[in-house]
């Protein structure tokens, strides 16, 4: 038997989720406002790549969808701007088109993101959490700060993207001592509640809790490194064809991928761009920047493969000695500094072996935070999905060509990060957050 899910008074008291929510759509327009502030006009209106829009149609989109939901769905108000809805329709207009949209200039962006703001915290204030789905336990106010704050982290990636010096500054993690722990932890195989029923502001995807059995498995206890992934580079694993998925091998090929992406060899060291700075690639951090080809073929060259998502959600949730699933691998409280990299307070993943208060039962490391970590799975729907309160906000990317990732970054706001979170995107992408650990079949031998 498997324990069912628990939450804390705090998630479940209709006053304290109110101020929960006050406090996330607060946190998340500080941050908005940081990450448009941060640069002169013209940079808010350029495209810095064809993958990410302007940062000033970000800034509106955030305020349109705020008053789509929070204002027209949930108060039942006229709309303020319905001329705009289709410039800012996320589905309408793809990234490349946008910057030629007659989009908000920046200063009306801006006026048009805290008129919402200051009408939606109005509805939040007299708002019942109860009657709909929506207002149940606050929903729709806790899926507008997660859609601020995945917004945010897209801007982050823009500012990564962006070319001429740094324009952004936050204090490098806390210096570690190297790691010398186990390589890879046991985590045996059986049944486990995957998925949540009960997290108040879990989107469609994490939902619902269902029964999930794995065999055992070995997974690595860290984040792979850089200078573990220097290894596979130097041994010549980006021109050994015998690493590489056909299409990875037709991928990496074809655009000439030789390392993981801002990176490049110089004088004999690797070195790598990060938000303007250039700086030798630290080896014991986690690798970042790699697609799911890559890190594929790290995991194949290592005689290993990367943990499916269901072995990367039980190693991160289930607890053997309670036969529980927690909220986060160190119990369901919500996490602080202690436990994990993220909400954007370092520029940078924390080394490897970092915040051991953040471990997992059975010791696993950095599952919350740090890089986003690729998973061997498709994006699928649970049993028993359904989709709410919109199709596209997953169901219309069910299916093979996007692989799953978990566990969030340094760039994600632990309002949008948990145990349950389900994050996605195409095999070729690497201008994301993203990295990955490697795993094992029990009856296997280690690397």
């Amino acid at each position: 038997m498997t324990a069912p899910e628990t939450l804390p008074e705090s998630l479940t008291d209709p006053e304290s989720l109110r101020e929960r929510a006050l406090d996330a759509l607060t946190t998340a327009r500080d941050r908005t406002a940081l990450l448009t502030s941060c640069v002169e006009e013209p940079e808010l209106t350029a495209q810095h790549s064809p993958l990410m829009s302007p940062l000033v149609w970000d800034l509106a989109h955030i305020g349109n969808q705020e008053e789509l939901w929070l204002l027209r769905a949930v108060a039942g108000r006229e709309a303020m701007r319905p001329e705009i809805d289709g410039l800012y329709d996320a589905f309408e207009h793809s990234r490349a088109e946008r910057p030629s949209l007659p989009l908000l200039p920046p200063a009306e962006a801006r006026l048009y993101a805290a008129e919402v703001r200051g009408r939606a915290l109005d509805v939040l204030e007299s708002t019942a959490f109860q009657g709909t789905r929506l207002t149940e336990a606050g929903f729709a106010f806790g899926m507008i700060a997660q859609h601020e704050q995945q917004h945010d982290e897209t801007m982050l990636i823009t500012h990564q993207l962006r070319k001429g010096p740094a324009a952004l500054t936050a204090p490098d993690p806390a210096p570690a001592p190297l790691f010398t722990g186990p390589a890879e932890v046991l985590v045996p195989g059986g049944p486990f509640i995957m998925g949540t029923s009960t997290e108040p502001w879990a989107l469609d995807n994490e939902r619902p809790a269902h029964r999930r059995t794995v065999p055992s498995f070995f997974i690595d206890t860290t984040p792979v490194t850089n200078a573990a992934y220097q290894a596979f580079i130097e041994d010549g694993g980006y021109g050994d064809r015998r690493w590489w998925t056909p299409e990875g091998w037709d991928h990496i090929r074809a655009h000439d991928i030789e390392a993981p992406l801002f990176w490049r060899r110089e004088g004999g060291q690797w070195l790598r761009r990060r938000f303007g700075v250039t700086e030798v690639v630290p080896p014991d951090e986690p690798v970042l920047h790699v697609c799911w080809y890559e890190a594929d073929a790290y995991a194949r060259w290592a005689g290993r493969r990367l943990p499916t998502e269901a072995e990367w959600e039980k190693a991160a949730r289930h607890d053997p000695a309670s036969d529980r699933s927690t909220r986060y691998p160190w119990g369901d409280a919500d996490p602080t500094p202690e436990h994990a990299n993220l909400g954007q307070r370092h520029l940078r993943p924390a080394p490897a072996g970092s915040y051991p208060a953040g471990a997992s039962p059975l010791g696993v490391r950095q599952l919350i935070g740090d890089v986003w970590e690729w998973t061997s799975s498709d994006l699928t729907p649970y049993p028993g999905f359904v989709a709410f309160p919109y199709r596209e906000y997953s169901e219309v990317f069910f299916g093979p060509e996007y692989k799953v990732l978990r566990g969030g970054s340094f760039a994600v706001d632990p309002v949008a990060c948990r145990g349950t979170f389900r994050n996605w995107d195409y095999p070729i992408r690497r201008q994301i957050f993203s990295g990955f650990r490697t795993a094992r079949d029990a009856g296997s031998g280690g690397s």
